[in-house]
């Protein structure tokens, strides 16, 4: 049997790449960041944060970046701040995950249908990384959505994370301004939006606990 020249270069093809690599080099300053933080606490992840969850999920929730304190020090999406005590408590209400969440790489929570990835994969200074290096860890969060193949519902949790999905979605700003509670329609995709479940969020008012599990019942019921 012979083999065409397609399935030849199919068939030769690298998987794509999920997670930047342990030392990845390509945000010179996110780097620098990283060995800093890698000499101050040792016993720390002080590396990219790979997604978590099934790659056969429907569900694709999209942070900002590791928190300092969060997944940098865990090494596992929104897990050891805030942040993660209001996401995960609204995925176990919303069947989107299962077990106990303890802030805790090992607590054995696990997610239903769901999976989580970041914009960027490694934690910036003052929690602000720069547009190139959103763009450059764009690749990563491409690769993600392209190997979900049931994929149909993706969350953006505040507007970088927002406006990061719109370039693989093919969508203009224009047509998919954010907003909390926001539905977009992107071919196969709805694109849901939602402040960012920060700290700061929700002391200040900007987002409740009510407006955000808000959004994730309406993702059920349409997943349903």
């Amino acid at each position: 049997m012979t083999t065409s020249r397609s399935e030849a270069v199919r068939s030769s093809r690298q998987p794509p790449t999920l997670v930047p690599d342990r030392d990845c080099p390509l945000c010179p300053r996110l780097a620098a960041f990283r060995e800093a933080n890698r000499a101050r606490e040792p016993l720390w992840h002080n590396a990219p944060v790979a997604p978590f969850g099934d790659i056969t999920a429907r569900l694709l929730i999209v942070g900002l970046a590791p928190g300092m304190q969060g997944a940098n020090r865990t090494g596992r999406p929104f897990t050891g701040d805030y942040a993660g005590d209001l996401l995960y408590a609204t995925l176990l209400e919303y069947g989107f995950a299962k077990g106990n969440y303890q802030a805790r790489p090992d607590d054995g929570l696990k997610l239903v249908d769901c999976r989580i990835a970041n914009a960027v994969h490694c934690v910036p200074p003052q929690n602000k990384p720069l547009p190139v290096e959103i763009n450059t860890c764009r690749q990563f969060l491409v690769a993600n959505l392209e190997t979900m193949p049931k994929l149909r519902a993706i969350v953006a949790l505040g507007r970088i994370a927002h406006d990061s999905v719109l370039k693989p979605l093919k969508l203009k700003a224009s047509q998919a301004p954010f907003g909390h509670g926001a539905v977009h329609q992107a071919g196969a995709f709805k694109l849901y939006d939602s402040y960012h479940c920060s700290r700061y969020n929700t002391n200040t008012g900007v987002l409740t606990a009510d407006m955000f599990r808000s959004v994730f019942a309406r993702i059920k019921a349409d997943l349903d």
